[in-house]
């Protein structure tokens, strides 16, 4: 079966494949059934409930400026039977920071929050670098 770091980065990525295709059955089998879910695309408002959710994915794949996005450097953290991706998206040339949040349902791991939005500053290598070495007071 594998790890349940493992298996929240298989529905991460899932997630991720399935906007590429612009599949929104195999999106709609990934969100939460039980859970509250909720999502926040870059530049909107926050949307409530499932219906809300898909809904607004439809919205997005039926547009003609559909972007195609890529999961870059996803960073797992798993907390019982809930667990976070942070990631990139690499979009036509600009770049985002995720988060997604995943609870297990029946076994599984499934989505109940996405959220992106843009980043300024350099892209995540320089990032992980800058990280490395606390600046100048920061821990005063």
């Amino acid at each position: 079966m594998g790890s349940d770091e493992t298996l929240v980065l298989a529905a991460n990525q899932a997630f991720y494949d399935a906007f590429a295709r612009r599949d929104l059955g195999a999106l709609d089998a990934l969100w939460a059934e039980r859970a509250p879910v909720a999502c926040i695309h870059p530049g909107w408002d926050a949307l409530h409930g499932r219906d809300e959710v898909m809904a607004s994915f439809g919205a997005i794949f039926r547009g003609s400026g559909a972007p195609a996005i890529e999961c870059v450097a996803p960073i797992v953290h798993v907390l019982g039977d809930t667990a976070f991706v942070i990631c990139g998206e690499a979009i036509e040339g600009a770049y985002l920071i995720a988060t997604n949040i995943f609870v297990r349902e029946d076994g599984r791991f499934r989505l109940c929050h996405h959220q992106a939005g843009p980043v300024s500053g350099p892209r995540p290598e320089a990032q992980k670098k800058a990280r490395a070495r606390p600046k100048p007071g920061m821990l005063n």
